[in-house]
């Protein structure tokens, strides 16, 4: 789970550091805060899967056994955007292939912009989430054909 006052108090200590990043995980989130030149701060926050119980799915059943394909889910509650703005051409569209640590979308969190990177070789199938709506935490956004 996103602990704000984590992300606050590293997005601080880059700022009154004046380094150009860091990187930690903690509790199974990793958060990564980075400057980009003198503007403030940005954060990339991706949630790690959980742990299987009896009662977690595992990575298996987000494959639709059916038709072979993989759901690439939200790991966080936000704004999504396919585009990096709204006169940029999306990151992905359905049929092009993508390789793990593509930035495929944006999920725009407390006014943070965070990219959400392909975990997984293949080829987009399916776009399950409209530009600019609402997501919720492990919400379906694109379906993937695994490579």
């Amino acid at each position: 789970m996103l602990d704000w006052d984590v992300l606050k108090k590293l997005i601080k200590l880059v700022k009154e550091e004046d380094i150009s990043g860091l990187s930690i995980e903690e509790k199974g989130v990793k958060y990564d805060v980075r400057r980009d030149g003198g503007k403030p701060s940005t954060a990339h926050i991706a949630a790690q899967e959980p742990v299987p119980t009896a009662s977690t799915p595992t990575k298996s059943s987000a494959v639709s056994e059916e038709d072979g394909l993989a759901a690439i889910t939200s790991p966080m509650v936000g704004t999504f955007y396919r585009s990096p703005s709204p006169e940029s051409p999306p990151f992905v569209e359905v049929g092009d292939s993508v390789q793990p640590g593509k930035v495929i979308c944006i999920i725009e969190a407390m006014k943070l912009f965070n990219e959400i990177e392909a975990e997984m070789s293949g080829k987009i199938v399916k776009i399950l989430v409209e530009n600019g709506k609402p997501v919720e935490y492990g919400q379906k956004l694109f379906l993937i054909k695994k490579a």
